[in-house]
């Protein structure tokens, strides 16, 4: 071998040789990465006298979550998401509580911390618990995780099953409660007020979009027929329900070991036990046999000394729930002392909350109203904004107002508004005398989207109902029915709106969310919008020409159609990305007057800082 060859090997083997180590520096660093993002290394800590700070009583807040998700669903609220509610919460001084002392607190007078949280979350998810975890072990959190009995034995992987039940409870941050023994829907009908009969959780959520508020949980009454006449007798209705809680107690207690002292009732909002005097004093008498306590409503956060410990409520939040929400909720629920987050401080120096709460965080502004009322916010030293260029997107609800006043002076009676409101672009036009509506733009149309006929829209929800239960019918003679069904529903005829028919508007769902890019163009006495970068108003005559200041604007929208959170009445405008600059008919630079995204140093941080938080995202649900 030549000098030549020995020297491409050495360096051949050098570099095989920190190429293995830096494999191995990624292993070990990746290993890291998931374990500690995965893994709970502390125990929970409880509360004592010297640690905690104790006052008048104040009773206790109980909150719960349906579940946790990576990144967040409609129904599960994110991992991020959850634990800024809980930063908040521990901002404002809130300790959580167990199930025993809450149960102390009514038996025996326990005190119990000056703003004390109960924190709970449904379903037994395994995600819940994987996700949510790291998060009480970081606020030093405890936790109720509240299972159906036949999800302990199911084949379902997304449930946790009895021995993870028991590993979670070891460290401290858990312990478990229940929902009962199953989840199952009676008496259903759709939103044209057909009978649909019983269904399992997973037909439901195939027929959800289909579905009203007129259904009810498997223990709540008497199971009915298409005319609302009991089909079942008292002593079939007591078996029935008597079977529920007689399956739960001995699932529990042959695979946990003891039925969980907490339980919540799913789902009574009654005053009762049920819906039916009757079916209420049958669960009544379980609750009080099987358990120590039951959370019975939902809607309501605040239980107090006078409040039973068989009718206790809860708050449920839901996953879109930016933390004013949450801490107005909380607020008018009647607890004391609670402070509202502003996020960016800096950011929120540079306006004036007039009504609301108002958070700046992640380049977005969200105002959140006062419940049932409004919120509103005006930007600093903005009352010479004349021309100008503004650009936003816009991510709350699409039931409820967001809103854009512009040249406004101090009181708003002179203004011109730009607003999203229940899916309709509006502008209008205020003065001392008037408020004149200069365009009213449906956005469904707008996207393109064409109004369909009640009957058309009657026939839709028949053949998508028929293809769901012939999919899941519990036998061939079912589905064979159903499909029967189906055929005929295709052939009819429907009446189209051309033909004479009513036209069918859709009643906006009170959780459906909105994002609309917004670009509005203020030019002495012209206005143009335009949204999703498509000419929405083109050369707007406005008869408004003087300067004056830029509000954003809330509104709550009186109560909608939803299948929960019946009592929610506090709405949030998101504005994110909110962009103003000057404007004037020449083609010069255009002076940028206001701008929420961060610059220099701050946007570089926030960039690396979700740059490491997408790494970790794929790292966690790739490894």
């Amino acid at each position: 071998m030549t000098l030549a060859d020995k020297e491409f090997t050495a360096k051949k083997n050098r570099v095989k040789k920190i190429r293995s180590v830096l494999e191995f520096l990624f292993i070990i660093v990746l290993l890291y990465i998931i374990v500690n993002a995965l893994f709970v290394f502390e125990k929970y800590k409880p509360y004592t006298m010297n640690n905690t700070e104790f006052g008048s009583d104040e009773g206790f807040v109980a909150i719960s979550y349906f579940g946790v998700d990576r990144t967040g669903t409609n129904v599960l609220i994110g991992r991020d998401q959850l634990e800024h509610h809980l930063e908040v919460l521990k901002k404002n001084g809130f300790v959580t509580i167990t199930g025993k002392d809450i149960q102390e607190y009514y038996s025996r007078g326990k005190a119990l911390p000056k703003h004390s949280l109960f924190l709970n979350f449904e379903d037994g998810r395994r995600d819940t618990a994987v996700f949510a975890e790291k998060i009480l072990e970081k606020f030093n959190y405890h936790a109720t995780i509240s299972t159906y009995a036949e999800n302990l034995r199911n084949n379902d992987n997304k449930f946790l099953k009895p021995q993870e039940l028991k590993d979670f409870e070891k460290n401290g941050f858990w312990e478990m409660g229940s929902n009962g023994y199953r989840l199952y829907y009676i008496n259903v009908f759709d939103r044209w007020h057909h009978y649909l009969g019983n269904m399992n959780p997973l037909v439901y959520s195939h027929l959800t979009s289909v579905i009203g508020r007129n259904y009810n949980h498997y223990l709540m009454d008497y199971i009915r027929d298409e005319k609302d006449f009991p089909v079942e007798s008292y002593q079939a209705m007591d078996d029935r329900i008597t079977n529920d809680y007689t399956m739960l107690r001995d699932i529990y207690t042959q695979d946990i070991g003891y039925i969980p002292e907490v339980y919540t009732l799913m789902h009574a909002n009654t005053g009762m036990f049920g819906n039916n005097p009757e079916v209420s004093s049958i669960n009544e008498k379980w609750i009080r046999k099987l358990f120590k306590m039951n959370f019975n409503r939902e809607g309501y956060c605040h239980n107090l000394r006078n409040s039973s410990i068989y009718d206790l409520t809860r708050m449920e939040p839901r996953s879109y729930w930016p933390a004013n929400h949450l801490l107005m909720r909380i607020k008018y629920d009647d607890v004391p002392d609670i402070q509202f987050e502003p996020g960016d401080v800096k950011q929120y120096e540079e306006w004036q909350v007039d009504e609301g709460a108002a958070e700046f965080r992640d380049e977005s502004i969200v105002l959140t109203t006062l419940p049932g009322q409004n919120g509103l916010m005006k930007l600093k030293n903005s009352s010479d904004f004349r021309n100008l260029r503004l650009t936003a997107d816009i991510k709350g609800n699409l039931f409820g107002t967001q809103a854009i006043h512009l040249r406004s002076d101090a009181n708003r009676a002179n203004r011109i508004s730009v607003f999203f409101k229940n899916n309709h672009l509006i502008v209008e036009e205020a003065s001392a005398v008037s408020t004149k509506k200069l365009a009213d733009i449906d956005l469904f149309e707008f996207d393109g989207g064409k109004y369909h006929s009640v009957d058309e829209d009657k026939k839709e929800v028949a053949i998508h109902e028929r293809e769901i239960l012939s999919r899941y019918a519990q036998n061939t003679a079912s589905a064979k029915k159903q499909l029967k069904l189906l055929e005929q529903e295709r052939e009819r005829n429907a009446l189209s709106i051309e033909e004479g028919g009513a036209p069918y508007i859709p009643t906006l769902s009170y959780h459906a969310r909105s994002d609309r890019k917004l670009e509005i163009r203020l030019l002495d006495d012209k206005l143009n919008v335009l949204i999703d970068n498509k000419e929405a108003v083109k050369d707007l005559k406005i008869t408004r020409t003087t300067a004056g200041s830029l509000f954003l604007e809330s509104v709550w929208p009186g109560y909608g159609y939803s299948q929960t959170n019946l009592a929610d009445d506090v709405y949030d405008g998101v504005f994110s990305g909110l962009k103003v600059e000057g404007l004037s008919s020449s083609s010069e630079e255009m002076p940028v007057l206001y701008d929420v995204h961060y610059t220099g140093i701050e946007k570089y941080k926030r960039q690396l800082k979700h740059r490491w938080e997408k790494l970790l995202d794929w790292i966690l649900a790739n490894f």
